[in-house]
């Protein structure tokens, strides 16, 4: 194992160089949480693979294959599909916002009164979404180095925490781009031809495994249903999207930088179902599904690939844990402490880019402890994430996708359906169970009709709001409003058209 130990200290200590390299680009509070604004369509694309590709669609997806074969993609095709859709339909109105957060493009179209609530839903999303990636470390090093199980996740987080907080989102787009070129090779192509040689090829697999296997929805359509509802739209709304959206440098970038990368991610997602049908065929009796993944690379690939394809597995979990722990440190800080701080009467100052960096980087470091901690302390993956994912999409969907199609939207109907759909979600959850599907279907349902009822119900929008949220979807500045809700005067228009305006 030495070799496969020198390419994983070599891949490490190359996460910390990145990570200060990074610190030395992080100026200001754009360059530290947006990376500036100014990714180009490759980095776009590789770092948004990355993030949405994290340990739970490579170690869960070749888990979900071994279970139920090619129909095992469907959990990360989902994913893929979510994306997709946000970078052909909304990707390009969310980059011109120019915000920082889910929460602050609320405020913007419903007038600043959906902010803070909006906030603690998606933070605890986020903080579950880190804690769930650094839990994943446990399996990796267990595999390495057979490290018990705490300190494989304070040494991987630990390293995810140091980078993150160095350089901010520059330090963790440089380290995903390495982490997507490592993925797509060690995973798309050493491990998928190697393990589908390993089991005989596809003849030998279709003869040893039952027909149900290559059934495209044998995994069953209600699982796929509800695949879609969590994650496709997921990925429509989440903090740790949405702020790689606002790293792209054009709304050209930002659409078709995430078509490619939507695309990358479907290729995964049959990548990974494969590997685990081969992985069916060479080992039928397996104790746990998701150990198909770490036994295939222990047992099957030689000195050296086996290196790089765990180094593989573990760039998909810290790409997925650095982008959920830095969203979940922005809305924390931006979201919730800043708003609190102002409505106490303690606000002010931090206006200096370096004193909003050294503010971002601190929530960073103590999200990052928290995270370990609570990761520690945490056993059961799955029903975590599955209470994230239930909250934000039961309590965001509706009132971030309304704001974004329908006009008629009100501030009241925002919070009413964050409201209701983030309760009945966990009332659901606790009558029917952590893991049924009714919690996210009853949820939502309940979530859009309080929305639609409450909106109409409540006078309209205000014009001036309406205004300002159009012009930033436009791409232009806010501009403040007459008292008639005209917007008033823009600097760089031409002199004669100022002049029109203001007659």
């Amino acid at each position: 194992m030495a070799v496969d130990y020198a390419v994983i200290v070599v891949y490490l200590a190359g996460m910390l160089a990145m990570g200060w390299w990074g610190m030395r680009r992080a100026k200001s509070k754009s360059e530290f949480l947006v990376a500036g604004r100014r990714l180009g369509p490759g980095m776009y694309s590789g770092t948004m693979a990355a993030i949405v590709l994290g340990g739970a669609s490579t170690i869960g997806g070749v888990g979900l294959g071994y279970q139920y074969g090619l129909s095992g993609a469907w959990m990360v095709f989902t994913i893929g599909l979510g994306l997709l859709a946000l970078s052909v339909f909304f990707s390009a109105r969310i980059a011109r916002l120019k915000v920082y957060t889910v929460s602050e493009m609320l405020d913007l179209r419903y007038g600043g009164r959906a902010g803070i609530i909006s906030g603690v839903v998606m933070w605890a999303y986020t903080l579950m979404l880190a804690v769930t990636s650094t839990i994943a470390y446990a399996t990796i090093f267990d595999v390495l180095f057979d490290v018990n199980r705490t300190v494989a996740i304070v040494l991987g987080g630990a390293i995810v925490v140091a980078y993150s907080t160095l350089g901010g989102m520059w330090s963790i787009t440089l380290t995903d781009m390495v982490q997507f070129v490592v993925k797509t090779i060690g995973v798309l192509l050493l491990l998928l031809p190697i393990a589908v040689v390993k089991a005989g090829g596809f003849s030998e697999m279709k003869a040893q495994l039952p027909t149900e296997y290559f059934d495209p929805l044998g995994i069953g359509g209600e699982t796929i249903f509800t695949y879609v509802l969590i994650y496709t739209f997921g990925m429509l709304i989440g903090q740790d999207i949405w702020q790689r959206v606002f790293t792209a440098r054009s709304d050209t970038t930002a659409r078709w930088g995430g078509t490619v990368a939507g695309t990358y991610c479907l290729v995964y997602a049959i990548a990974g179902a494969v590997i685990g049908t081969a992985a069916k065929v060479m080992y039928p009796n397996l104790a746990s599904a998701d150990a198909a993944f770490a036994t295939i690379v222990k047992d099957e690939l030689p000195v050296g690939v086996r290196g790089l394809v765990l180094a593989a597995a573990l760039a998909a979990v810290m790409s997925t844990s650095s982008g959920a722990l830095i969203a979940c440190a922005t809305v924390a800080n931006n979201d919730i402490w800043s708003r609190l701080r102002g409505a106490v009467g303690r606000g002010g100052g931090g206006d200096e880019p370096h004193d909003e960096v050294k503010g971002n980087r601190a929530f960073i470091l103590i999200m990052g402890v928290a995270v370990i901690l609570i990761a520690i302390a945490l056993n059961d993956v799955v029903e975590a994430l599955t209470v994230a994912y239930n909250l934000l999409v039961g309590g965001l969907l509706v009132p971030i996708i309304g704001g974004l199609l329908w006009r008629r939207g009100t501030a009241t109907g925002a919070l009413s359906a964050v409201c209701v759909g983030g309760v009945a979600v966990v009332g659901l959850m606790w009558h029917y169970g952590i893991l049924a599907n009714q919690p996210i279907y009853y949820g939502l349902l309940a979530s859009l009709a309080v929305y639609v009822v409450v909106s109409l119900a409540t006078p309209p929008t205000d014009a001036a709001v309406l205004d300002a949220w159009r012009e930033r979807l436009a791409g232009h500045p806010a501009r403040p409003a007459f008292e008639d809700g005209t917007l008033a005067p823009d600097p760089a228009e031409p002199t004669d058209v100022l002049d029109r305006r203001t007659g």
